[in-house]
């Protein structure tokens, strides 16, 4: 099951990272691609180490049994999504935000680093949210299957 949730870490990492950098240089009215890749990059790294550093399965577990949900029900995952959108979002868009800021300071422009943050903040817990939801149950069927354990059946 480590092996199981390492590869999660890393599926979920990269596919928020890749999602939210895209949805954060589109929203920025000022798309190149060196700046989403820079963005994809950052947002990457940040993702694994908090992936690599933070017992995702452990916190969901502890979660869910406080709340007295099965993990892998729906509101179990409602749960468990809020919970990751919590922890990897925000760090995340701080560190878009401070990226945008730099860039668009750099390049003559005025605006205020808080209003920058605070609607990347919420738009991306939005974002990120509705990913989370949607993707964890399809990786973690895959990853099961791919590992050859029966995605039926439940966790040790």
């Amino acid at each position: 099951m480590k092996k199981i949730g390492m590869q999660m870490g890393i599926l979920m990492g990269v596919s928020l990272s890749l999602c939210l950098s895209l949805f954060g240089t589109l929203h920025s009215g000022h798309f190149t691609l060196p700046g989403f890749l820079v963005s994809f990059l950052i947002s990457t790294v940040i993702s694994l180490v908090i992936g690599f550093l933070v017992p995702m399965p452990k916190l969901e577990a502890a979660v869910c049994g406080k709340c007295g949900v099965e993990q892998r029900s729906l509101g179990g995952n409602l749960l468990t999504a809020l919970l990751s959108d919590l922890i990897y979002t925000p760090l995340i868009s701080l560190a878009m935000s401070v990226l945008a800021y730099r860039q668009t300071v750099q390049h003559g422009g005025s605006i205020s680093f808080g209003g920058v943050f605070l609607v990347t903040l919420l738009t991306s817990l939005l974002i990120g949210y509705v990913l989370i939801f949607l993707l964890k149950p399809l990786f973690l069927k895959m990853l099961l299957k791919k590992n050859g354990i029966d995605p039926g059946q439940k966790p040790e």
